[in-house]
């Protein structure tokens, strides 16, 4: 990691069939071991079983569950004079998206279920409604980020 300078943000190209950025994220956090193919399969089977289950356009779900599943305080972890204090921060609209997208992977996998395909579409879903594992981690950081409110004025 460079001292100097901050590493340019490469621009990310929108998905093939929605012209969707987040679409793209999306993908590219579900891909494992560079198997793009089928991580497109898998979303664009998710998306269109939340299309049949809705009967709406599956990219304003997907939208919404982002939004929903979106922190506005994160904890960052600041040493100062031995001790180690969580303080709460502020998130960037990017940061809040890729931690969004990551939850709401890290909860989908985590979920019973046939395929990969049908566990991201529910949990999608559930997102969008306000429920779901991803919306409860979104809730516990924001929990841990009111209880460490003390520490808000060692902020970097």
């Amino acid at each position: 990691m460079s001292r100097r300078k901050s590493a340019a943000k490469r621009p990310i190209e929108p998905d093939a069939i929605y012209r969707s950025r987040l679409a793209t994220m999306l993908i590219n956090r579900i891909l494992r071991h560079g198997k793009r193919s089928l991580a497109s399969r898998i979303f664009y089977q998710a998306m269109k079983q939340i299309e049949s289950k809705v009967k709406r356009d599956p990219l304003s779900i997907l939208n919404q569950a982002v939004l929903h599943t979106t922190p506005r305080i994160v904890l960052k972890a600041r040493r100062i004079g031995g001790s180690t204090y969580q303080v709460p921060m502020e998130v960037t609209p990017a940061r809040g998206h890729a931690l969004a997208v990551r939850w709401l992977l890290s909860a989908s996998r985590k979920r019973p279920g046939r395929d990969m395909a049908f566990k991201l579409a529910y949990e999608i879903l559930d997102a969008a409604k306000h429920t779901g594992q991803a919306i409860r981690k979104r809730e516990e950081v924001h929990r841990m980020a009111e209880a460490n409110k003390a520490y808000a004025h060692l902020r970097f």
